[in-house]
């Protein structure tokens, strides 16, 4: 009967639709159990329907992560949506898992093609205890440094720390009584175990003043009293001779280096240092190794008026046009930014590592063309989101780590306890194979 063939087209996701045969059965009984079995069909197809334009609105989204936001900026926004359309197809995975394996096997084979996506993310790595190592100050009171675990880099291996320090917090706005947390985060530094030091919004008054006894000489405390070589790139000098730009510290020997500008030198540029490893650290012969450090544009969003846009529909109303347009030129400027950094990384004749603030998603134009050559630290061998900014938008990875091919990931960390700039520092350990 029409009914029975009903039910059979419906499979699993209709199995609770009782089939009345004709016999022994009013006309109108059966009208209602077939109207039901209607109802099933019809369901089942909208759910596939909704299935199939899920799909489609993912691929979509992956898609315009690989438009630069020059060539068509409303792409931004649809990349923005690759999250949203993952869980979705998960969701939908799990809905038809109770109904019709055979459909589920869509959604399913989805998430496995765009998997690398999920890990952008979402990591699911867990971290090997075995190279963490406690490392705390002896000191108290406001410029106590937080106890941190760091990576202990065997001979073979290399410590990479990467952190937007926000001057240092000299400005007046930012610094707190007796300079405390200017002293905690360079100290902090100082102490830690790292080979390679990569820093962005980077400070430092190479005479020191009366004003902070010193506090910010920074290249000292941070290069030749710790052990570690000094590559600064400045970008402003002021007045009193203070240096603002970037800086490199390593513990291995700096045999080159050099500056990459965007169109204009300032705040915003990269700068490439080669570092010479001796061969007791490895394992071999003597090598070289590139590192990259990169600050790309910023959205220059005041917390302010984020916050004024996000509490009343009148505050969404006056800052929402001025945060669209300085969200679009950011996103704009950095594209052409990665663009010519990795125009320098394609031409290096060493493996690479690069770090530093990128300014946007890991669902970006910049994210995807750096992914697309190099291996993500977080998404190697990280777990969970690793959010790095401290600031009004929660949950945030914009700061990063990546290495060339050449290199295995062994750990990725981020330092939360580490809290005296809106970015948490960034940790990784690195293993070169020949």
């Amino acid at each position: 009967m029409l009914e029975s063939r009903v039910a059979q087209e419906l499979g699993l996701s209709c199995q609770r639709v009782k089939i009345i045969q004709p016999s022994g059965r009013p006309a109108s009984a059966r009208a209602v159990t077939f109207a039901g079995s209607v109802v099933c069909v019809v369901r089942r197809s909208f759910a596939f329907k909704i299935t199939v334009l899920t799909l489609i609105w993912l691929l979509l989204a992956i898609a315009c992560a690989q438009v630069p936001a020059g060539a068509f900026w409303p792409v931004l926004f649809g990349a923005l949506t690759t999250p949203v359309a993952l869980v979705a197809t998960a969701l939908l995975a799990l809905y038809w898992l109770r109904r019709n394996w055979r459909v589920a096997l869509l959604p399913l084979l989805a998430l496995a093609l765009t998997w690398p996506h999920v890990q952008r993310g979402f990591a699911l790595h867990i971290p090997p205890a075995a190279l963490e190592e406690a490392s705390t100050s002896e000191e108290s009171g406001a410029s106590a440094i937080p106890r941190s675990s760091f990576f202990t880099p065997h001979p073979k291996e290399v410590s990479f720390l990467s952190a937007n320090v926000r001057i240092f917090n000299v400005y007046a706005q930012l610094r707190d009584p007796d300079f405390a947390s200017s002293k905690g985060f360079i100290r902090w530094l100082a102490q830690s175990p790292a080979d390679v030091l990569c820093l962005q919004e980077y400070y430092n008054e190479p005479g020191g003043s009366k004003e902070d006894g010193g506090v910010f000489r920074t290249e000292h405390y941070l290069g030749r009293a710790s052990g570690r070589h000094a590559f600064v790139s400045t970008s402003l000098t002021n007045g009193i001779g203070a240096e603002f730009g970037m800086a490199i510290f390593s513990r291995f020997v700096i045999v080159r280096r050099g500056t990459i500008p965007f169109n204009r030198l300032s705040q915003n540029h990269a700068m490439w240092a080669d570092l010479a490893r001796p061969a007791t650290r490895t394992g071999g012969p003597a090598d070289t190794i590139r590192v990259f450090n990169v600050h790309l544009q910023s959205m220059s969003m005041a917390d302010a008026d984020i916050a004024a846009a996000t509490q009343s529909r009148t505050g969404l109303r006056q800052k929402a046009p001025n945060l669209l347009r300085r969200f679009r030129n950011g996103a704009v400027a950095r594209a052409t930014q990665i663009d010519t950094v990795l125009a320098h990384v394609r031409r290096s004749p060493y493996p690479v590592l690069l770090a530093g603030d990128l300014n946007d998603l890991p669902y970006s134009y910049v994210y995807d063309q750096l992914a697309d050559r190099l291996q993500n630290a977080w998404a190697t061998v990280g777990l969970g989101i690793g959010a790095t900014y401290n600031g009004r938008l929660p949950g945030l990875r914009i700061d990063q780590q990546f290495a060339s091919p050449q290199w295995q990931v062994l750990g990725c960390r981020v330092h939360r306890e580490i809290r005296w700039s809106d970015h948490f520092p960034v940790e990784g350990l690195y293993e070169l194979h020949r």
